[in-house]
């Protein structure tokens, strides 16, 4: 009987711990439990596509359930955007953060989601510079060249980025700017489509994100004029950046993951934790330089630090270059 009592005792007291850990973090400590899907605003092919399916593949072999990476494109990122925004807060839906979150912040009037107020940052990935190409068939070599061509043909040469409201559009738009050119802007669907109208010679010259046109620079399929970053790139250590010839001039793009707000700390620190042990294995290294790119490792929080800070900078652009969608 006392044994009895007493294993009636040990389940009363399990059950009562039991009801003291909230739902949230029971659930979190076995994260994932069931697939989780990262969102991606653009078809596959281009940069953020690439990064996702290469982070998503090493989440999915740390933690134990495949990752799927589901590219819903339109609206220059927003679709993706406003779903993950508008999902349960539970670490199964994520957002491949790019620069058109921080854009479009300023670039759209109405848009159904404040991202720096909905959406949680988890870790950075890497930043990558911009490269300003052309197919080889415009007859220029530098930047300088290039300037002079488009004045001596305003409006006639076609700049084509991955959607409006992409580091690819802006970087042309601060482009134009700062050097008083005049080109028909062609935004596309995501990077993949871009390029391959760039290389049929249908548009003559892009911002591309780096990870996805490198390949096709090295081939000598396109001619790259420029970085946009304020330092060379080390993969392609002759190519100047912008700012040798139009002094001040930089952009950047940068990557990571982002869940909607509310999301468990707990699982915020899980996916942090594995994304910044990737950013030290020296295969994903490896990986990540082959495209161009800088691993950005660092908290939750540093990774809100780079959104925030890079939202400030592009919503000056927009502003100066009197942008808007509505």
């Amino acid at each position: 009987m006392q044994r009895l009592f007493a294993f009636a005792s040990r389940a009363v007291l399990a059950a009562a711990c039991v009801a003291l850990v909230p739902p949230g973090n029971a659930q979190a400590a076995d994260y994932p439990t069931r697939q989780p899907h990262i969102y991606v605003g653009y078809p596959p092919g281009g940069s953020t596509d690439i990064l996702a399916r290469l982070f998503g593949d090493w989440l999915g072999k740390r933690l134990g359930q495949q990752f799927i990476i589901e590219n819903r494109p339109g609206a220059g990122n927003n679709l993706a955007t406003e779903f993950v925004a508008k999902a349960a807060p539970d670490g199964y839906s994520l957002i491949l953060v790019n620069p058109a979150n921080a854009v479009n912040a300023s670039l759209y009037k109405h848009l159904n989601f404040v991202f720096l107020r909905d959406i949680d940052p988890v870790g950075g990935f890497i930043r990558v510079p911009n490269v300003l190409e052309v197919n080889p068939s415009v007859p220029v070599k530098t930047v300088a060249e290039f300037i002079a061509y488009v004045k001596a043909n305003p409006d006639k040469v076609n700049v084509a980025s991955s959607g409006n409201g992409t580091s690819i559009h802006l970087s042309g738009e601060l482009f134009k700017m700062m050097t008083g050119t005049k080109m028909t802007h062609v935004p596309y669907k995501g990077s993949a489509p871009m390029l391959t109208d760039l290389l049929g010679g249908q548009v003559q010259v892009t911002f591309d994100n780096l990870p996805s046109s490198i390949e096709h620079i090295k081939a000598g399929k396109l001619r790259a004029l420029a970085v946009t970053t304020a330092k060379r790139s080390e993969e392609l250590p002759d190519v100047p950046t912008v700012g040798e010839t139009v002094p001040g001039y930089e952009a950047s793009a940068f990557f990571g993951l982002g869940v909607p707000h509310g999301t468990p700390k707990e699982v915020v620190d899980i996916l942090n934790r594995e994304i910044n042990l990737a950013l030290k294995d020296p295969a994903m290294i490896a990986k990540l330089k082959e495209l161009g790119g800088t691993p950005i490792p660092g908290s939750a929080a540093d990774f809100g630090k780079i959104i925030a800070a890079e939202t400030a900078k592009w919503e000056k652009v927009v502003h100066a270059a009197d942008l808007s969608i509505n």
